[in-house]
């Protein structure tokens, strides 16, 4: 969470709603990773809240409920490729939104294009091919043939940062588009604990050996069905070696000699902030 806030505190979960909706809703509308969004005149930028998409000459492939955001109702939603939209809106990339919209609606448009994309990629059975049907009580899908049960799919992924001493390890993947530096992170493999996790990922991206691992916090990621589960480690042996595939460069850093950061929106930036701070109290 970018605030450090729960987004329950404005938001009830829900798969069906209680009541006949017939009242303004939230709509977060999605085409490919694009989310529609209003601009105002003040530039001023949010999403739809009206009673229905159709009012937004907005066809839904496939729409799904949310529950609700400050007792609102809340859906997702999916569009064709080909889906005009009116003046004043206009579709723009979910990461580039981040403190541009309201915080409680950027969090919940991260669960929600999640929603849409499992939606959309479990229409048939992956087990015999049959067509799904959209359980009523809980977020899943289910085959009517062969009673195979789907859920959304979330992918656990550990960040961590390690320290010798008052310096930080940062490192630049390769992947990244400009000459930024994060903490290591990687996916858990099958049969693994997320401590052994932190471990292997550090040895095979910089080659050292950590100690003392200890949890940090977690941040859904839904860039695209992440699960980023934050540590902090000691360093224990090893020379760095960055393995020349993730990693192009890697270093010990001090709090007065930081590389650029990664943005705030990710919890790589609350953990290296918080070392950040740690250590200018230290000095003081």
């Amino acid at each position: 969470m970018m605030s450090g806030e729960s987004i329950y505190k404005w938001y009830k979960p829900a798969v069906t709603s209680d009541s006949d909706i017939g009242v303004n809703a939230y709509w977060f509308i999605f085409c490919g990773n694009k989310m529609l969004v209003k601009v105002e005149k003040d530039k001023a930028v949010s999403i739809p809240f009206t009673k229905t998409a159709e009012e937004l000459n907005i066809l839904p492939v496939r729409k799904q409920y949310l529950g609700t955001l400050h007792d609102s109702p809340c859906f997702s939603v999916e569009v064709s490729s080909d889906t005009g939209i009116c003046n004043g809106l206009l579709f723009q990339d979910l990461y580039t939104l981040y403190e541009v919209l309201a915080e409680d609606i950027f969090l919940l448009a991260g669960k929600a294009i999640q929603i849409v994309r499992w939606d959309q990629e479990h229409q048939y059975c992956s087990r015999c091919g049959s067509p799904t049907e959209t359980m009523q009580n809980e977020r899943a899908k289910i085959c009517p043939k062969c009673g195979f049960f789907c859920f959304p799919r979330l992918s656990p992924a550990v960040i961590t940062a390690v320290f010798k001493g008052d310096k930080i390890l940062l490192a630049h993947n390769g992947n990244f588009q400009d000459n930024r530096y994060s903490l290591i992170a990687g996916f858990v493999e099958p049969g693994e604990t997320l401590e052994e996790c932190v471990q292997r990922e550090i040895r095979e991206e910089v080659g050292v050996e950590v100690k003392n691992i200890k949890y940090f916090g977690s941040q859904p990621w839904p860039f695209p069905n992440s699960l980023m589960i934050g540590f902090a480690a000691e360093y224990d042996k090893g020379e760095i070696t960055a393995d020349g595939v993730e990693i192009t460069d890697a270093g010990w850093y001090d709090v007065n000699n930081l590389p650029q950061l990664p943005g705030k929106i990710s919890i790589a930036r609350q953990i290296i902030d918080w070392y950040i701070n740690w250590r200018q109290y230290e000095q003081t």
